[in-house]
């Protein structure tokens, strides 16, 4: 069952993170840039939530569980189907990129969401995904105080390792990353950071891999 509750009790309280945390905001959207592909034609968002990353990346699709996300999502633009990123309601081999931005820390099953991005990509489409890893230091700030945060006390935070690992296992490869967010907490909004090769001192990763042709 996806978690949605507190993304529908509290949609506007996870949205005004984004604009309390700006630096930290536009640092990711850059992240996730450096490895959005030029020229894709047609991309989705899975798990697009209020639509903060899709309007930066020029994705007009997504889909998303939570209605109260999506109503956000679609006051900004974005065309959103309801659905889980483990059975998307999308057509095979229709899009050439799809986004998952944080979403994998609260689905039920990562190998199953991978294999639905799979399947819906085309031969030579691209999967871009940005995550907090478990053993940065955000992830693990985030793991001791969970009980206090309505939204990550149901996550679940995966090494870089474990996630390039599923996703290979699910057929993508090529599998290319960034990081940034390497400070820490304390500086994390004190200016947009350029995102750099690798994932080992990140608190926040992009991974790109391609569905083979």
């Amino acid at each position: 069952m996806a978690k949605t509750k507190p993304f529908d009790n509290y949609s506007d309280e996870y949205d005004r993170w984004f604009d309390e945390n700006e630096q930290a905001y536009q640092s990711e959207v850059l992240a996730m840039q450096e490895l959005i592909p030029e020229g894709f034609e047609k991309g989705v968002e899975i798990g697009v939530g209020t639509g903060r990353f899709a309007t930066q990346l020029g994705i007009g699709e997504g889909v998303e569980p939570s209605n109260s996300m999506a109503e956000v999502a679609r006051d900004r633009g974005v065309h959103v189907i309801r659905g889980k990123a483990e059975d998307l309601p999308l057509e095979d081999e229709s899009y050439d990129l799809a986004v998952m931005v944080t979403t994998i820390c609260f689905v039920d099953d990562l190998e199953q969401s991978f294999q639905e991005a799979q399947r819906i990509l085309e031969d030579g489409g691209q999967l871009v995904l940005g995550f907090v890893p478990g053993d940065s230091e955000i992830g693990r700030f985030y793991k001791t105080n969970e009980a206090d945060d309505r939204f990550y006390s149901i996550a679940n935070f995966f090494t870089a390792e474990e996630v390039f690992a599923a996703m290979e296992s699910a057929g993508f490869d090529s599998l290319e990353s960034v990081q940034t967010l390497t400070k820490g907490l304390e500086e994390a909004n004190a200016a947009v950071e350029e995102p750099s090769q690798g994932h080992e001192e990140g608190s926040f990763v992009v991974v790109k891999g391609g569905k083979s042709r």
